[in-house]
């Protein structure tokens, strides 16, 4: 496990709960790393990524690190041949993000991306809806959510958070997921015309909001917009409208509507998630039984890579396909709120 912070929290416990052997954690701080792992009960506190790679007994390696380090550590794992989950933003551009993918061809390992929302039970449910064809021509879909992360200016982030250098931000954050999602529904951008802003009372930071206007290659239009700098309780829109029905999440269940009425899309067995941990009044907390659910199916796919088995078939799998794929659409929003909201090809 490279990374002692969101590594720690959710990565180390998806790990084991999909059945690995957590040997090892490589940080940058001896003492914190050393007290992360006797906390963990990980055996190995390192700070030289190159012996754990070194190791015979490591297998796959697990990067939580910020952003702007990720290239360098995933393309150090692959060429050591070690099967590779690398966290989103997956890196700095879509220049860096071509070059891990490339690395672990060459190397022939398994590769994930952390995208882990796609197993969302409501998500992945409303996917296998389009995948069916049940919407019909999906022609128009939204996604809008106010979440009060870092409205008070004064609440603790990593030093990375707000560094656009350090590949911070909420577009890497946050619309790295949210693109991904649009990506595993209905395929490609062709467009988008963006505006990244700074709604919290901070001066000279990377975003905490993005408005996103995008087209796809599929013909739907479609908005992103998120702020992570609201106060007050989370609240949000995620609806598809399509030519036979269209689709929406309520909370953490999906709706679909169509001629024949209004109805809950029940979750199929194969969909259904490790049961969550309780939610936490811990800060540091307060998304863990959001996140690790997700993050154990991912990290079970990345143990099926590992042992040479197929892969679980219920959700497309996040891999550093779909992780260039999503920085070349990062990278054209960033390029149009830099010059205005002007569109740019994807």
């Amino acid at each position: 496990m490279v990374g002692t912070g969101f590594g720690t929290r959710v990565h180390v416990p998806a790990l084991r709960a999909a059945g690995f052997d957590v040997i090892g954690l490589v940080g940058r701080d001896p003492e914190r790393t050393q007290r992360r792992a006797e906390r963990l009960a990980v055996p190995l506190a390192l700070t030289d990524l190159d012996v754990a790679l070194a190791r015979p007994d490591v297998a796959a390696v697990s990067v939580a690190t910020p952003p702007h380090t990720h290239a360098a550590v995933v393309v150090a794992a692959a060429q050591a041949g070690k099967h590779v989950l690398c966290e989103k933003p997956f890196a700095l551009n879509s220049g860096e993000a071509t070059q891990m993918l490339a690395a672990a061809d060459q190397a022939g390992v398994t590769h994930l991306v952390g995208n882990e929302f796609r197993f969302a039970p409501e998500r992945a449910v409303i996917g296998r809806a389009i995948d069916e064809g049940r919407l019909g021509d999906v022609r128009i879909l939204s996604l809008v959510q106010f979440v009060p992360l870092v409205a008070d200016p004064g609440a603790r982030t990593p030093p990375w958070w707000f560094d656009p250098a350090a590949g911070g931000g909420w577009l890497g954050a946050s619309g790295s997921h949210v693109v991904d999602q649009v990506r595993a529904w209905l395929g490609d951008f062709e467009e988008v015309s963006a505006n990244l802003s700074v709604v919290s009372d901070r001066v000279g930071v990377a975003e905490d909001s993005f408005t996103v206007r995008f087209r796809l290659r599929r013909g739907a239009d479609g908005v992103l917009q998120q702020t992570a700098a609201a106060w007050g309780p989370m609240s949000g829109v995620t609806r598809l409208a399509g030519t036979q029905a269209s689709a929406w999440i309520d909370g953490s269940e999906a709706w679909l509507a169509d001629a024949d009425g209004v109805r809950r899309l029940e979750v199929p067995p194969d969909l259904v998630l490790p049961e969550p941990p309780a939610a936490s009044d811990d800060p540091r907390q307060r998304f863990t039984h959001l996140e690790l659910g997700p993050f154990t199916r991912l990290c079970e796919a990345l143990r099926a890579g590992v042992e040479g088995r197929p892969p679980p078939v219920g959700v497309p799998l996040p891999t550093f396909v779909d992780g260039v794929a999503a920085m070349r659409v990062l990278d054209a929003i960033r390029a149009s709120a830099s010059a205005g909201g002007e569109t740019r090809s994807c």
